[in-house]
């Protein structure tokens, strides 16, 4: 199965922001939409993603003074993206390998959907789920 397939199930709805927004507004979206990361976008153009985690760097780092700076200062950048042709296998293994738990999905220069790690665990768990069903029936049948 492609990413494509993932977010033909989930949508292609995504919540964005742009570099100069307020870490403080930032952190305000995700508390507010209960998400954990969002895109920053520099017009079509996928800039970087800022996390919970950039938020508790900087926090670290900074105190609360970094509320008041531009995400683009702080966000991770660059993004790593993905195609919607990508096999969900594959984004999964590449997400777990860089220890990310979001991905953009960029076609042709353009954002086009959001998935997470629980997105693609969630399709690995179903796959799981449906070959035992499958050998199930299958021994039943022999």
């Amino acid at each position: 199965m492609t990413i494509a397939a993932i977010l033909g199930d989930k949508g292609h709805d995504v919540i964005s922001i742009t570099g100069d927004t307020r870490v403080a507004d930032a952190v305000a979206l995700l508390a507010e939409r209960r998400i954990g990361a969002v895109p920053v976008l520099d017009g079509e153009r996928v800039a970087g993603i800022f996390s919970e985690r950039d938020v508790i760097y900087c926090l670290g780092k900074e105190g609360h003074a970094a509320l008041d700076r531009p995400v683009a200062e702080l966000m991770t950048s660059p993004a790593v993206t993905v195609e919607p042709t990508e096999e969900a296998l594959s984004a999964l293994s590449m997400m777990t390998k860089r220890r990310i738990r979001h991905l953009p999905v960029v076609e042709g220069g353009r954002l086009t959907g959001l998935v997470s790690i629980g997105d693609l665990v969630k399709y690995r768990i179903e796959r799981i789920e449906a070959e035992a069903d499958a050998m199930r029936d299958y021994i039943r049948q022999a």
